[in-house]
C-alpha cells in the first residue's frame, strides 16, 4: 500500500483517483457505479476522485445515452500517457511487481498465477452467493 501511495503522490494523483484510473484503464470506458462496485470506494468519495480526474483531463465523464441517471468515465488520451508513465517510472509498484516477477522460474509463475485465480473465483463465488456481484 505503501509503494501505492507514493506512487500516486509523486504523480499528483490520491490513492482513490490512481485506482479509478487503473480500473477505467483495462476497459477505456465503463459506468461510474461500475467503477464504484469495483473499487469499493464510498459514493462520495468516488465523486470526489472523479471530479478530480475529469478537472485534470485524465477522464470524460458524461450521461449514458438513454439512461441520464448514469455516468460513463472514459479515460483519455492524458490519462493513458500517464498511466503509461507510472508503469514505465522506476520505483513504481508495477515496476515493482515486473521485477519480482522476472525473478520468477517459469513454474513459479504458473504457480503464482493459479492461485490467484484460485482466490478470484473464491471470492467471485462467494460474492454472488451474498448477491453483491451485479455482472
Amino acid at each position: 500500500m505503501r509503494i501505492v501511495q507514493k506512487t500516486a503522490i509523486e504523480n499528483g494523483l490520491t490513492v482513490p483517483q490512481y485506482s479509478i484510473l487503473m480500473v477505467i484503464i483495462l476497459h477505456e470506458d465503463m459506468t461510474q457505479k461500475i467503477v464504484g462496485e469495483k473499487t469499493f470506494l464510498p459514493k462520495s468519495t468516488l465523486s470526489q476522485a472523479v471530479d478530480g480526474l475529469v478537472r485534470a483531463g485524465l477522464l470524460h465523464r458524461e450521461p449514458v445515452e438513454g439512461n441520464r441517471r448514469e455516468i460513463q468515465l472514459t479515460i483519455t488520451e492524458k490519462g493513458k500517457s500517464l498511466l503509461k508513465a507510472i508503469h514505465m517510472h522506476e520505483g513504481s509498484i508495477h515496476h515493482s511487481f515486473q521485477t519480482v516477477l522476472e525473478m520468477l522460474t517459469k513454474e513459479q509463475f504458473q504457480a503464482l498465477v493459479d492461485t490467484h485465480l484460485q482466490i478470484t473465483n473464491h471470492l467471485e463465488a462467494q460474492a454472488t452467493e451474498q448477491g453483491e456481484c451485479s455482472e
